[in-house]
């Protein structure tokens, strides 16, 4: 089997998106926020409230949160594809003109930033990382949600592209 083969049968899974989001206190005088685009995000347990989200090892993400236990999830309607596309690409120097007109708001908990009207926030903190592969597991424990009262489909991802059900 080819990697090719592998992902191909992989893009067939549809799954929601998330933008995953931390705030870096210690990069400059106030700080820094990345975030970052993520499909492979679920819900592991109800009791404790864990999630995972898998990350590319080496990425900016993965680098901040193996420091910085704290981080925050939104998952994202279907009008919000341009939020997911703008975290998603590839190369980008830095996330902080990312966040200047998104509209969002500082998670009480995690201090990260949570987009305003997507369909539900996490705020998170590590509980354990697992090495798998080129990629990393994150289970962080929910420590709050937030619910929008946006009525709204969740976006998804299907076939490489961003997908809207109906």
């Amino acid at each position: 089997m080819s990697n090719e083969e592998f992902r191909a049968a992989m893009s067939r899974l549809a799954a929601g998106v998330v933008l995953v989001t931390a705030h870096d206190a210690d990069h400059g005088p106030r700080g820094e926020d990345a975030g970052m685009t993520a499909t492979a995000f679920m819900s592991v347990s109800l009791d404790p409230p864990l999630v995972l989200v898998s990350l590319r090892n080496g990425s900016r993400m993965d680098d901040l949160l193996a420091e910085q236990p704290l981080w925050g999830v939104s998952v994202l309607t279907e009008g919000q594809r341009q939020i997911a596309g703008r975290f998603a690409m590839k190369g980008r120097l830095s996330d902080r003109l990312l966040f200047d007109d998104l509209p969002h708001e500082r998670g009480e908990i995690c201090g990260a930033p949570l987009v305003k009207g997507a369909l539900a926030t996490l705020e998170c903190r590590t509980e354990r990382r697992v090495e798998a592969g080129d990629h990393t597991l994150v289970i962080g424990h929910v420590l709050k949600v937030g619910l929008s009262d946006v009525v709204a489909g969740p976006l998804t991802y299907f076939r490489g592209r961003y997908r809207h059900l109906g």
